[in-house]
C-alpha cells in the first residue's frame, strides 16, 4: 500500500511544471516519504492544481467536510498543498514539486531534506529543469545595461514588474539555505525572492516570507544585482514570484551550468558582446558571470561565448572601461512572454507532450 500510494503521488506529480521523474535510486520516493503520511498522499491525490473549496473535495473522498478541512490546513500549513484564504473561505490545490513542494520548505528547511534534494536533482531533476527552463524562468536584464536609447518592454524590467505589483512579500531564497546547509555558503543575499497575490499571501500567511513597500523591494533588488545575481521572474508577462539567483545554488542556474549550451534552454531577449578596442583585460567580468560565458582569447582580451550567454546583463555593469554591452535580439529571437500563469503551464506542460 505505502509504495503504490507514493508512486501514484510521484506519477501525479509529473505531471505538474516541470514534472518529478522517477530514478534508479527511488530517492524521489524518500523525499515524498519524508514529506508525506500516508494519509496526507492519499489526500494530495485526491486534489487537482484548480482550487476547490472544502465540500468539493469531502464530497469527492465521501468524509465528512469539517474532517476533510482540518486536514487540509494542517497540510497547508507544512507545504503540501497551496491554500488561497479569501473572507471565510478556503480552498486548496495540488501544487507541484517546483514551484511549490521544495519551496514551501524554506521556513523549515533541514540537513536531511537538503540533502535528500542535492540528490535528486543530480539524478534526475536537473535534466527537469534543463528541458523546461525557458517556460520556468526567464531572464531579464539589469536595468543599468541596456542603453538609454533602448526601449525595454515592462515584462523585461524587473522594476516595473516590481511597479506593477499591489502587493509585495519577501523571503529566503531556497537554493541558497539548501546549499549552506550541505557544501557552502556563497555569501549572496538570503532575502532574495519575490512574492505577489495569492502567492504572497500565502506565505505571509505561513510566516514564510514579510510584506515589503516598493521602496524596500527596490532597494533589495538593487542589492541583489550589486552582489552579481540574476534576476528571473516567472516566465509570463503577470509572474507569481521573481526570483533573485546564484550560478552556484540556483537550481535552475546550476542545471544551466551543467548544460553545454545554456543561451539555448533559457528565455531571454538580449546578449552580450565585448568592442575589443576597448578591453583592457583586466578580467573583472569573468566573477561577474554566472554562466561561465565570458573568457580570455590569446591577447588577453575578454570575448563572449554565445551558446552560454543568458543576456543578464551583470557584466555590463562593472566593466571599468565600458567594453560589453548588452545588445537586444532581433526579428523571430525576440519573444513575448505569455500572458498569463496559466497560459505559461499550459505551454510548458505541451513542451513536455502532455497536452
Amino acid at each position: 500500500m505505502q509504495t503504490d500510494i507514493y508512486r501514484q503521488l510521484q506519477k501525479q506529480l509529473d505531471q505538474y511544471s516541470m514534472g518529478f521523474p522517477a530514478t534508479q535510486s527511488g530517492i524521489e520516493l524518500k523525499i515524498l516519504r519524508y514529506l508525506f503520511s500516508e494519509a496526507d498522499a492519499t489526500m494530495f491525490t485526491a486534489l487537482t492544481p484548480m482550487l476547490e473549496n472544502t465540500e468539493t473535495v469531502a464530497s469527492r473522498l465521501n468524509r465528512p467536510a469539517a474532517e476533510v478541512a482540518a486536514q487540509l490546513d494542517n497540510m497547508a500549513e507544512r507545504g503540501l498543498l497551496f491554500r488561497l484564504k479569501k473572507n471565510t473561505e478556503s480552498r486548496y490545490g495540488a501544487i507541484p514539486f517546483v514551484h511549490g513542494l521544495f519551496e514551501f520548505q524554506v521556513k523549515n528547511l533541514k540537513s536531511d531534506f537538503a540533502e535528500m534534494a542535492r540528490q535528486y536533482f543530480d539524478e534526475a531533476f536537473d535534466r527537469a529543469m534543463q528541458a523546461s527552463a525557458d517556460f520556468f524562468l526567464r531572464i531579464i536584464p539589469v536595468h543599468q545595461s541596456i542603453d538609454i536609447t533602448h526601449n525595454v518592454a515592462s515584462y523585461d524590467d524587473a522594476v516595473e514588474i516590481l511597479r506593477s505589483k499591489s502587493f509585495i512579500v519577501i523571503t529566503d531564497c531556497i537554493c541558497r539555505k539548501t546549499a549552506g546547509l550541505i557544501d557552502h555558503d556563497c555569501g549572496k543575499p538570503m532575502e532574495a525572492c519575490f512574492m505577489f497575490g495569492s502567492m504572497g499571501q500565502y506565505y505571509l500567511d505561513r510566516n514564510m516570507g514579510r510584506a515589503i513597500s516598493l521602496d524596500e523591494a527596490i532597494d533589495i533588488l538593487t542589492k541583489c544585482r550589486e552582489a552579481g545575481l540574476v534576476t528571473q521572474p516567472a516566465t509570463s508577462q503577470n509572474p507569481a514570484g521573481m526570483c533573485n539567483c546564484c550560478g552556484d545554488c540556483c537550481g535552475v542556474l546550476r542545471a544551466l551550468n551543467k548544460h553545454p549550451r545554456p543561451s539555448e534552454m533559457v528565455f531571454s531577449n538580449h546578449f552580450a558582446v565585448v568592442e575589443t578596442e576597448d578591453c583592457t583585460g583586466c578580467e573583472t567580468c569573468l566573477e561577474r558571470c554566472q554562466m561561465n560565458a565570458l573568457r580570455m582569447n590569446d591577447d588577453g582580451l575578454a570575448f563572449v561565448d554565445g551558446e552560454r550567454c543568458i543576456g543578464c546583463g551583470l557584466c555590463v555593469t562593472t566593466c571599468p572601461t565600458e567594453a560589453l554591452k548588452l545588445v537586444s535580439k532581433s526579428g523571430p529571437e525576440i519573444r513575448t512572454p505569455p500572458a498569463s500563469m496559466v497560459e505559461q503551464m499550459m505551454r510548458m506542460a505541451q513542451k513536455r507532450g502532455l497536452l
